[in-house]
């Protein structure tokens, strides 16, 4: 048996897992009621979160070079913030993935019945579950090349549809309502900003939601090759990745089709391709959602298996989540963590639709992340008084250190009062207490049962 988590994710590896994260379902099958709600003013939203997120990213990755003993970013929480808040951020992150990963694999069967309605959908959840199983205990690497696959067939489709609409553009194409491809549709359309500020402030919470998993890169950490250079280069193209893969996207689908004429029920990206001529626009789209949705659930399933090894490193869950197999994979936690998801499984043989026991517990996954994201900043500003040498010397320093930092904790509170005005995610606020006063009853009895042994007490 291995005792350690080996270093296999490869430059290339980090750099399209770091691009996946930053890319989800909801750009190509959301991104219609996206621009409906917030109109051109959408693009500003993504590059202003895109900005303090990109600080987030900047401070975590200081911490985890400044000591590479860290596997993930609750190790970081542990450290600097003390064990009971690495308990909570550990099995709140945790929480959250199954989560998303159930709901992953719901979508995924709504997916495969668009090729073939006759497939149950509980059949497609069990089916995928045990491949993305099957292929998370073989090796770290092939987990990589499958992330990579995915992330590239991603990105292609994005860089595709800029091509395409640039041309549209360039050649002034009349869409069949009559409107011109133009830049001026960017403006010409109720402006920037057709719904006001409040419609601007709304569509924050819908590009929060896009960018979860961006953190994914914290997760990966101890599985890196040559992480002094991998990460670095992953965290500082971010920007370039927002502006291009989001900003560059949408700008040039509302520069083809006014926005006031794009339906929010349809993928805008269905409309453009469909509008070049391309006649398999709507199963082309499909099929890479279908990828994107695997995607997220296969760095669900390798997230959670890190969380738990992690935590179980720490004392704070069962010993048998540290072992690993002879190819240094955390087998026991990937078993347990898809035995909790399998319970989509039985949801979608009781609930046909079954997405919809998900529309309320995925807002509870919002405020926990952005709990979670906040924790690892103040980790941050902690790390910083209380490891001044590792600051110090750090070459991969947060641009404008505690004041960055303290910056983003504001604006993640700031967000955290936006999801307050929306129905949905305010359901998610209130659930969420309730699961943190959970963790903190659990973490307490866990304590006291620990008590009962000094040694393992002393390393808590």
């Amino acid at each position: 048996m291995a005792k350690h988590l080996r270093r296999e994710l490869s430059n290339r590896h980090i750099q399209l897992i770091a691009i996946g994260g930053a890319i989800g379902t909801g750009l190509f099958f959301g991104s219609g009621n996206t621009i409906a709600k917030a109109g051109p003013s959408i693009l500003f939203t993504y590059m202003i979160v895109g900005f303090f997120l990109f600080l987030f990213m900047r401070a975590m990755g200081e911490m985890l070079l400044a000591k590479t003993g860290f596997n993930t970013f609750t190790d970081i929480a542990h450290e600097y913030l003390g064990p009971f808040v690495g308990f909570v951020v550990g099995w709140s992150y945790w929480m959250s993935w199954v989560i998303t990963v159930m709901g992953d694999l719901t979508a995924i069967a709504q997916y495969i019945n668009y090729f073939n309605p006759n497939i149950p959908n509980w059949l497609t959840c069990f089916s995928v579950l045990i491949f993305l199983l099957v292929l998370n205990l073989s090796s770290t690497k092939i987990f990589g090349e499958l992330e990579f696959w995915f992330s590239i067939i991603k990105v292609v489709t994005i860089l595709a549809l800029i091509v395409v609409g640039i041309v549209l553009v360039a050649l002034a194409f009349k869409t069949p309502t009559g409107a011109h491809a133009s830049f001026s549709n960017l403006y010409s359309h109720g402006g920037m900003f057709p719904h006001g500020m409040s419609g601007f402030l709304m569509s924050f919470e819908m590009a929060v939601y896009a960018f979860m998993g961006i953190e994914f890169i914290g997760i990966t950490a101890g599985e890196t090759k040559d992480p002094e250079k991998t990460l670095p280069r992953a965290i500082n193209s971010v920007p370039l990745r927002i502006i291009i893969f989001y900003v560059g996207a949408l700008a040039v689908i509302m520069m083809v089709v006014p926005w006031t004429q794009i339906n929010p029920e349809n993928s805008p990206f269905v409309s453009l391709f469909a509008l070049a001529g391309v006649p398999f626009a709507a199963l082309l789209i499909n099929s890479v959602v279908l990828t994107a949705a695997a995607s997220s659930a296969n760095s669900g399933i390798f997230t959670n298996s890190r969380i738990l090894f992690s935590l179980g490193d720490k004392q704070q869950a069962p010993k048998m989540m540290v072992a690993l197999s002879k190819r240094g994979i955390p087998q026991n936690a990937l078993i347990v963590t898809c035995i909790l998801i399998s319970i989509t499984v039985i949801l979608n043989f009781i609930i046909p639709d079954g997405e919809k026991v998900f529309v309320y517990i995925s807002s509870v996954v919002t405020s926990i992340t952005i709990v979670v994201w906040a924790l690892i900043v103040c980790a941050y500003i902690s790390y910083v008084k209380k490891d001044k040498a590792l600051h110090q010397a750090s070459k991969f320093k947060l641009p404008g250190g505690v004041f960055a930092a303290y910056s983003v904790i504001i604006f993640f509170i700031f967000i955290a009062i936006i999801l307050l005005f929306d129905p949905e995610t305010l359901i998610g606020f209130i659930l969420s207490p309730v699961w943190y006063s959970g963790v903190a009853i659990a973490y307490y009895f866990h304590k006291r049962a620990l008590s009962k042994d000094p040694d393992r007490l002393a390393k808590l």
